[in-house]
């Protein structure tokens, strides 16, 4: 076995990748651009070097740093995870040229594998069942056109040597086929290095089902069954499981023979995936289509050690040294049904817009498993404190469970998920709480649409008296290092004995609530509370509670709070960062804002006018196109601008009808968060003088 290896990536991967190999008692070599140098998979490899640079070109796609590298440190081997370099042809025959062993496929397969339409064409000849479509190498535009009005709309464009979602597009109509081709083009290029697309026919609601394989130098290859990956926005997957709910028998079979078929025909070596697309006609019967092989660890392979207790990385260490595949099928069956969700720094509520900032509070249970099959399994890159930047994708950690049964496993998630808190920016944690109890994920009805199905899962309902009360706990023991109560501290809060404190709340994604707290003679607090004038909504005023708040309705434990509603009992988790309150509990989670009433009215005047009328960028990043010009008519959801961040493009459209004031950036531009790059004037204002 290897006595050194260099792991080329970073993040949660990479602490994976060093598990496994700590564990065989192999020294690992960690690498790292400029903004990762206090990087948790830093200090966990035995030694680390800089790459220089914060852009993956300067630093993770380096192959002549990464590679310098290896040789300096006396790495054997260099494991590169996924994304990045990990399905790079040019970088195996670069590392087969310097001597150091690529744990991974031959270049060959990579290269046969590694670009969609290549494989399409290799497959076809062999009866593997494929999607209608063009795979070939002409590439002008209008050739292009004419290939995608015989395949039909909609259809969908792809990068060919694209992977994690990026470089595709649906097309439904031929007047938008060159607009969005060119889009898909220009993110395959910046993402892959290669513009090159193929185009295939769009179903609308299918299940994404893929085959996790192994294979050996010597012909030896077996299928480790299936996941079920049909959980998906923005063409990336959200949830994963195994086994596949529906999977019979026969079609487990076919399709892993279809897979290992795929892998032996090109000579693969190492761990793989084979993608399906999977159909169901209205008798039932399943019909599944090649999508694609990731020539690479995936990002989902945990569900795969869970159900089946293999370490996946080991293997793909044990092959690239020359070891026989031992593993025998007739041994190995699904135990329990195992789930991931992917926790990403993102707003759902703005198209999973991927999110910046500093985990100010990333808070999890120490006692679950990291990159090992156990019943709780975080693998998790990132710790309290660290800021997740514009460079990298959006993935902050992923959540696996395994249980016997679909049922309890989706149940013990949910749990799970609840335990876990963050604050300091967006993230998809409570959007995974209210997908794992939705009803079509809850009943397997799984496809590509769920999602979309399902949307109004995006906001759930948080009872108003949990919100409430939470304030007043908070509010009422603000100094928590004193005996005292709230109302006994020369702070201002009461006022003749029977005075009272009004608020005001603002809630996310809800209405501003106005609560006032009234003292009733020491013997408790009422609350009464309205909706103000932002909202058509209102409530009469309520009384919640008229005994002793503190003593009977609030108990403080391990930072905690107890809250008993009038129906049950709910721990609250609090979390405050001057005005603004955090609250997480298993009724959902919130963030509150505890506004000043007198500079309220203030505020809200100044920001009407002033926001109204810019374009800003949501986050960090390098426009690569303007879409319109100085004086330009646009209409309310007009493409103004196109921005690129932590890998993704980004659409910047018109919030309102109206004429382009001005333009501040050029394309090529690096821009902050909140920039203002075009000024819009409405169109019952017109242009300014």
């Amino acid at each position: 076995m290897f006595h050194k290896i260099l792991i080329a990536n970073r993040g949660e991967i990479a602490l994976r990748i060093n598990h496994t190999a700590q564990k065989l008692g192999i020294q690992t070599v960690g690498i790292y651009s400029e903004v990762d140098s206090q990087a948790r998979h830093i200090r966990a490899c035995n030694e680390a070097y800089s790459l220089g640079g914060n852009a993956p070109s300067d630093s993770y796609l380096s192959i002549e740093k990464i590679l310098a590298i290896a040789k300096l440190s006396g790495a054997q081997a260099i494991h590169p995870g996924y994304g990045f370099l990990s399905e790079n042809a040019d970088f195996a025959n670069a590392c087969t040229k310097e001597n150091v062993i690529f744990v991974g496929p031959p270049a060959i397969a990579l290269q046969a594998m590694g670009s969609k339409s290549e494989a399409k064409s290799i497959l076809q000849p062999a009866g593997v069942p494929l999607l209608p479509g063009y795979h070939g190498t002409q590439q002008d535009p209008r050739f292009l056109l004419e290939q995608a009005q015989k395949i039909g709309f909609p259809l969908m464009i792809k990068a060919s040597a694209g992977g994690g979602g990026r470089g595709m597009r649906i097309v439904r109509s031929a007047d938008t086929f060159l607009s969005l081709l060119e889009s898909c083009q220009r993110e395959a290029l910046n993402s892959f290095a290669n513009p090159e697309v193929l185009l295939e026919k769009y179903l609308d609601s299918p299940r994404h089902i893929e085959i996790q394989i192994l294979a050996d130098a010597y012909g030896n290859a077996l299928s480790l069954f299936e996941r079920d990956c049909s959980v998906q926005r923005r063409h990336q997957k959200v949830i994963e499981e195994s086994p596949a709910p529906g999977m019979t028998a026969e079609m487990r079979k076919a399709m892993g023979d279809t897979a290992v078929g795929i892998a032996r025909s090109v000579g693969y070596t190492g761990a793989g995936t084979v993608e399906f697309i999977v159909e169901t006609d209205p008798t039932g019967h399943m019909h599944y289509y090649f999508m694609e092989m990731n020539t690479r660890l995936q990002v989902e392979h945990p569900v795969t050690e869970a159900i089946t207790g293999l370490d996946l990385v080991e293997w793909q260490l044990r092959i690239a040294d020359g070891e026989k595949l031992t593993l025998q099928p007739e041994n190995i069956h699904p135990q329990g049904h195992a789930i991931e969700v992917r926790l990403c720094a993102e707003n759902p509520q703005q198209g999973f817009l991927p999110a910046i900032g500093k985990l100010q509070v990333f808070h999890y249970p120490t006692t679950w498993s990291p990159f090992t099959p156990s019943p709780i399994r975080l693998d998790c890159g990132f710790q309290q404190g660290d800021t997740i930047t514009a460079y990298y994708d959006s993935l902050l950690g992923k959540l696996i469970v395994h249980a016997d049964d679909r049922p309890t496993a989706i149940r013990n998630l949910i749990r799970a998920l609840e335990q876990i808190h963050i604050v300091g920016l967006h993230n998809n944690r409570q959007f995974l709480h209210q997908l794992l109890q939705s009803n079509s994920f809850q009943l397997a009805h799984l496809d590509t649409q769920l999602i979309e199905r399902e949307a109004g899962f995006l906001e759930p309902e948080i009872p108003i008296e949990l919100t409430i009360s939470s304030a007043l706990a908070h509010l009422l023991c603000q100094q928590p290092e004193t005996s005292k109560p709230a109302w006994d501290l020369t702070d201002g809060w009461q006022a003749l004995g029977l005075g009272y404190r009004e608020i005001l709340l603002k809630l996310e994604n809800k209405p501003l609530l106005q609560v006032r707290f009234k003292r009733l003679n020491h013997k408790g607090y009422s609350i009464h509370y309205q909706f103000i004038a932002t909202s058509t909504q209102s409530s009469p005023p309520v009384l919640l509670h008229s005994q002793d708040f503190v003593s009977d309705w609030y108990r403080l434990s391990e930072n905690a709070w107890n809250i008993h509603l009038p129906k049950e009992q709910v721990r609250v988790d609090l979390y405050a960062e001057k005005n603004i309150l955090y609250f997480f509990s298993r009724l959902g989670t919130c963030q509150m804002t505890l506004q000043d009433p007198l500079s309220l009215h203030h505020k809200a005047e100044n920001q009407v006018s002033s926001t109204q009328t810019k374009i800003t960028t949501p986050m960090p990043g390098k426009i690569l196109r303007i879409l319109v010009g100085v004086k330009d008519k646009v209409v309310v959801k007009q493409a103004l601008a196109v921005l690129e961040a932590m890998k993704m493009e980004h659409t910047l459209v018109a919030p309102f009808s109206g004429t382009v004031e001005s333009i501040r950036y050029h394309e090529g531009s690096q821009v902050d968060e909140g920039v203002e790059i075009i000024q819009l004037i409405p169109e019952s204002e017109g242009p300014t003088s």
